[in-house]
């Protein structure tokens, strides 16, 4: 197939950028499209030209890395898939495809399509964990969680932290990120002891590092590759307002 590529290059964030036009021809719809960048690639290091820049790690759907807006939709047209997941097939021959990088301000450009995304292990380091000494692992029996607990808890977890809810989000919220690391501990017995200070650290770094405000337009939850659900919201809104009555 032919495709005729629209990608915004850009040499850093001081430096102004513009979509380059660029075109292919011989691409396989069975190629994924991090396959068809890296053909791309590929031809530009053979013209001595300056490769394209993108984030790509796993390629399996699991690092959540490989981000990229296209054609306007975050990680391209379906839903509930990274980008190292969607595949040419998804495209018509001979069809204009536009490739930016995530649109944040928490999000600054680092070249071409790469993103720092730091502002989310900041979120984590300000409270997404258990420092509690809790010993050595016990037999999984002995832990008195229900199964459907347990099951909630992994949904919540299961967020790779790609920043797709950010990008997506008219508001640039962090709220679904930020409430599926709080949740999931919040669940826990192993996360009770120390529930409340996570909350509020956590949403307070989430508010320091300029992310916007959520309004619930759940956008968030469609482009989620993890499907991680908006009622993840609703709980850090009912740990966070728990929090202040009880500290205040």
């Amino acid at each position: 197939m032919k495709l005729h590529l629209k990608i915004w290059r850009q040499m850093d964030a001081k430096s102004k950028g513009s979509l380059i036009d660029y075109d292919l021809d011989g691409i396989d719809v069975q190629m994924s499209f991090l396959e068809m960048m890296d053909t791309l690639n590929e031809q530009l290091i053979l013209k001595k030209e300056l490769p394209v820049a993108f984030d790509h790690d796993c390629r399996e759907g699991i690092c959540g890395t490989c981000a990229m807006t296209i054609n306007g939709e975050v990680n391209g047209p379906v839903s509930g898939l990274t980008v190292c997941q969607l595949h040419m097939r998804e495209f018509e021959d001979g069809a204009t495809i536009y490739v930016e990088p995530f649109r944040a301000k928490a999000f600054p450009l680092l070249r071409d399509l790469k993103i720092d995304r730091s502002a989310l292990d900041r979120i984590i380091q300000a409270g997404g964990f258990i420092s509690a000494n809790t010993g050595q692992t016990v037999e999984s029996n002995t832990l008195l969680i229900s199964h459907d607990t347990s099951e909630s808890a992994f949904d919540s977890a299961a967020c790779i932290g790609c920043g797709a809810c950010v990008a997506t989000c008219k508001n640039s919220s962090a709220a679904l990120f930020t409430s599926a690391k709080i949740s999931h501990l919040a669940k826990l017995p192993q996360g009770k002891q120390e529930a409340e200070n996570r909350v509020l650290n956590m949403v307070a770094q989430m508010d320091a590092e300029d992310f916007g405000h959520c309004s619930n337009t759940e956008a968030c939850e469609v482009k989620c590759p993890q499907g991680i659900s908006v009622l993840n919201i609703a709980q850090m809104n009912w740990e966070f307002n728990k929090a202040l009555f009880t500290k205040h």
